[in-house]
C-alpha cells in the first residue's frame, strides 16, 4: 500500500522527467516568434498564425499517442518514442539557425509536433496510475506534477531565452534539446524502479486494452477500426467545410475538424453505459470552456511577447531584460503558488469547489489580469513604453487562474474516465488545448500594429488597449456562463468532485 499522507516516489520521477520536457518546450517556444521575426524575417502576423499551427498541432497530436498507448504501445514506450523525436526536433531547429533554413525550421518543428504526441498523454495519464481508486491526494497530485511542469519553464526561457536573444538563436534551440535528452534518459533509466502501482504492478508497460482485459469489471471498449474510419470521414468532411466555406487555413481546419469529429466518435462507442456517457459528456462541455481560457492565456507566446519587446519598459538598473524572460514569470509564480493552491485543496477536503466551478474561477481570473492591464495601457500616447509592472501583474493573476483550472482538469479527467479509455480521453482534453493554440495564433495576428487597425467579429481594435478589451469579455463571460452551469455539471459526474 501507498502512504497515505504523502505522495509515492514514481510521481517526483515524473515530476522531473516533465520538467525537462518542458524546459525544452518552453526553451523553444520563448525564443520562436522571435527568431521567426528576427532572424527569417517573417511578418508578426504570419508568425503568429504559424505560431498558432504549431502550438495547436502539438495538442492535436495527443490523440494519436494516446490512442496507441491505449491500443499497442502502452504509455512507457509512447513516452521515450515522443521524446527522441522531439530532441531529433531541437537540434533540426539548432541547425535551421546555424543556416537560416526554413525547410529544417518546418521539418523540427514537425518533429516536435509528432514527438509531443507522444509524450505528453502518457506521462499525464500515469500520474493518476499511481494511485487508488478515488484518492483524495490525486487533485494535490496533479498540482504538484504541475509545479514540475512550470519549474522547467521558469528555467527555460533564462537559459534559452539569454543564449537566443544575446547570443544566437541556435544556441536557445541546442539547450532546450539537450533539456529533452535529459528529460527521456532519466525517464528510461528509472521507469522500472519508481513507477509501480499501489498494488506493486510495474504500470505503463502494457497497452490498457491489455491490462484491462484481465479485469471482470472492465467492458472491452468498442472503439475500433470501423470507428476510426468514421473519424477521418467525419474529419473530411469538415475540414472541406472549415476550409472551403469559411475559409479557415489549412492547420487551422485541420484542428477545428478532429476537434468535433473525435469527441462525438467517441461518445457513440457502444461499450459505454449511461454513467460513462454522463462523465464523458462532462470532460467534453470543460473542453469547450478551457478553449476560452488558453486561446486567450496563450498570447504569452505572441502577442504579449511583441508587448513585452516593443511597448514594455524593460530597463532595471541600466540593465535591460530579454523580452523572452517575461516568459518565464508565470511558470515562477506557478513554482511559489502551486504548493499553496495544493495544500489548500487538501485542507478544504470535500468542502473544496467541485471542479467545474474551479474552472469557471480561472476564467474570471483570466479576464481580471487583461483588465488589469487594460489599465495600465488605456490613454498612452504611441510610442510610449509602460511600466514593467503592468505586464507583472498580469502575469500573477493569470498565475492564480491557471492553478484553478489547469491541473484540476488533468485530474477531472483522470477521475472521470473510464479506465480503458483513459489515455484518449487525456488526448481529447488536449484537443481543446490544439483549438485553443490555433485560435490564439490566430487572434494574436490581429495584434495591432503602429497606424494599423484590426477587428475581429466587427469589433474594431485601433490598439493594445481595445485588443486587450477583447479577452477581457470573452473569457469573463465563458466564465460566468460556466459558474451558472456547474451544479448542473456536477450532477452529471455522478458523486466524482
Amino acid at each position: 500500500m501507498s502512504n497515505q499522507s504523502g505522495h509515492p516516489k514514481g510521481l517526483y520521477l515524473l515530476f522531473f522527467t516533465e520538467m525537462w520536457e518542458r524546459f525544452s518546450y518552453y526553451g523553444m517556444r520563448a525564443i520562436l516568434v522571435l527568431f521567426l521575426t528576427k532572424q527569417l524575417a517573417m511578418d508578426k502576423a504570419f508568425s503568429s498564425e504559424l505560431y498558432g499551427s504549431f502550438t495547436g498541432l502539438v495538442y492535436l497530436t495527443p490523440i494519436i499517442g494516446g490512442y496507441m498507448a491505449d491500443r499497442y504501445w502502452g504509455n512507457r514506450r509512447s513516452i521515450i518514442v515522443g521524446g527522441l523525436l522531439m530532441a531529433a526536433g531541437q537540434f533540426m531547429l539548432y541547425f535551421s539557425g546555424e543556416g537560416n533554413s526554413q525547410m529544417l525550421m518546418y521539418l523540427g518543428l514537425g518533429l516536435l509536433v509528432f514527438g509531443n504526441g507522444f509524450f505528453k498523454p502518457n506521462i499525464s495519464t500515469m500520474v493518476g496510475q499511481l494511485y487508488p481508486e478515488n484518492d483524495k491526494r490525486l487533485d494535490s497530485a496533479y498540482t504538484v506534477f504541475y509545479m514540475g511542469i512550470n519549474l522547467g519553464a521558469f528555467i527555460a526561457p533564462l537559459i534559452c531565452g539569454y543564449l537566443g536573444e544575446n547570443v544566437a538563436f541556435k544556441w536557445g534551440f541546442l539547450a532546450a534539446g539537450v533539456g529533452m535528452l535529459i528529460s527521456t534518459a532519466s525517464f528510461h533509466y528509472l521507469k522500472n524502479k519508481y513507477l509501480i502501482s499501489p498494488d506493486g504492478y510495474q504500470i505503463g508497460v502494457e497497452p490498457n486494452k491489455a491490462r484491462l482485459k484481465s479485469d471482470e469489471s472492465q467492458v472491452e471498449s468498442g472503439f475500433d477500426n470501423n470507428q476510426l474510419m468514421v473519424i477521418l470521414l467525419g474529419t473530411a468532411v469538415l475540414f472541406a467545410l472549415f476550409h472551403f466555406l469559411i475559409g479557415f487555413d489549412v492547420f487551422g481546419s485541420l484542428i477545428f475538424a478532429f476537434a468535433v469529429s473525435i469527441p462525438a466518435t467517441i461518445i457513440l462507442d457502444k461499450s459505454l453505459n449511461s454513467t460513462e456517457k454522463d462523465r464523458i459528456w462532462v470532460i467534453f462541455i470543460a473542453a469547450f470552456f478551457v478553449i476560452f481560457f488558453w486561446s486567450a492565456f496563450e498570447q504569452a507566446g505572441a502577442s504579449l511577447t511583441f508587448f513585452a519587446d516593443e511597448q514594455t519598459n524593460r530597463t532595471i538598473f541600466g540593465w535591460e531584460m530579454p523580452a523572452s524572460w517575461f516568459n518565464s514569470f508565470n511558470a515562477v509564480f506557478i513554482v511559489v503558488f502551486a504548493p499553496v493552491f495544493s495544500a489548500l485543496w487538501l485542507k478544504m477536503g470535500d468542502k473544496q469547489p467541485a471542479s467545474p466551478t474551479k474552472q469557471a474561477i480561472g476564467l474570471l481570473l483570466l479576464a481580471a489580469g487583461y483588465l488589469y492591464i487594460s489599465f495600465g495601457v488605456k490613454d498612452v500616447a504611441e510610442g510610449t513604453k509602460v511600466s514593467i509592472m503592468w505586464l507583472t501583474g498580469l502575469y500573477l493573476i493569470h498565475t492564480f487562474g491557471e492553478l484553478c483550472l489547469s491541473p484540476i482538469g488533468l485530474s477531472m479527467v483522470n477521475k472521470l474516465s473510464p479506465a480503458r479509455l483513459a489515455s484518449l480521453l487525456m488526448g481529447v482534453w488536449f484537443l481543446a488545448n490544439a483549438t485553443a493554440n490555433k485560435f490564439a495564433g490566430m487572434l494574436s495576428a490581429l495584434y495591432p500594429e503602429k497606424g494599423k487597425s484590426t477587428s475581429f467579429l466587427g469589433y474594431m481594435m485601433n490598439n493594445t488597449y481595445d485588443f486587450f478589451l477583447l479577452f477581457v469579455v470573452m473569457s469573463g463571460l465563458a466564465g460566468i456562463i460556466l459558474l451558472l452551469l456547474s451544479k448542473w455539471i456536477q450532477k452529471m459526474m455522478h458523486g466524482i468532485k
